[in-house]
């Protein structure tokens, strides 16, 4: 079987985060970047079923230079072979235009099943799998939290829905999968497999197109403002805890 786990870097999520100076984007030129968190789960599944089924893991990620860093972390985890989409507009490009990228990197290589994470810790769209099956014109599925190979020819999947409701469904090959988090035991990479990742291939490609103006953007991006606000509820102990009820759930929220 072969398997393309698409994977994304992000900014460190302990990082300080600062709006650049558009009000667009944060400020990510002395940031710290690491894989994906939702994209390691799809990576790290990708690598079990390869240990129970044999074939192939090739992990592709679309971006600037820097993108190398996640690339030969993912192959010291296990990965075979990497493709990297080289480009600096791809670093906050849209869903579509990513999906694009990857559809024309992957498409050649004909895996029988596209693995990515369910949403970036960036944006958090949660589209860029979707667009990127429709684009490779295959089936997919999102939100997955077990995956079992039922056939030469299909898969069966759990999908987690609301309510703490879960959802089987068998579907051929090839298949795309939006993993969700927490789906298995992330594996860290070990002395030999980060000596052998040196060893392993990094092919560089281009975008076959070039980007074109996004359908999606951001306007303004900011901190939230700390606010602190004090109300003092008066009456019977009756008449306070109704009051209080209502503004918790009306005004806060919180239930």
């Amino acid at each position: 079987m072969k398997i393309a786990v698409c994977v994304k870097q992000v900014v460190t999520r302990d990082w300080p985060v600062r709006v650049d100076d558009a009000g667009r984007w944060v400020r990510d030129r002395d940031a710290g970047f690491e894989m994906n968190e939702p994209d390691a789960y799809a990576l790290e599944e990708a690598l079990r079923l390869k240990e129970q089924h044999g074939g192939e893991v090739i992990v592709c990620s679309a971006g600037p230079p820097r993108v190398s860093q996640v690339l030969r972390e993912a192959l010291a985890r296990g990965a075979d072979r990497a493709i990297h989409v080289e480009s600096d507009t791809l670093a906050t490009a849209d869903a579509l235009t990513v999906g694009k990228a990857l559809a024309d990197a992957l498409r050649p290589e004909a895996p029988d099943l596209v693995l990515t994470g369910l949403q970036s810790d960036d944006q958090g769209f949660g589209q860029t799998g979707v667009v990127l099956a429709e684009l490779l014109g295959i089936s997919h599925s999102t939100i997955i939290m077990e995956v079992e190979v039922s056939g030469e020819a299909q898969i069966r999947v759990k999908r987690e829905l609301e309510g703490g409701w879960f959802q089987w469904v068998v579907m051929p090959l090839p298949s795309l999968l939006t993993i969700q988090s927490g789906i298995n035991q992330l594996r860290y990479a070990t002395l030999s497999g980060i000596m052998a990742a040196k060893k392993k291939e990094v092919r560089t490609v281009e975008p076959e197109a070039p980007a074109r103006e996004s359908h999606q953007k951001i306007v303004e991006l900011y901190v939230p403002e700390k606010r602190k606000k004090t109300r003092f509820i008066e009456g019977s102990s009756t008449e306070v805890a109704q009051e209080l009820v209502r503004v918790l759930r009306e005004d806060a929220r919180v239930f």
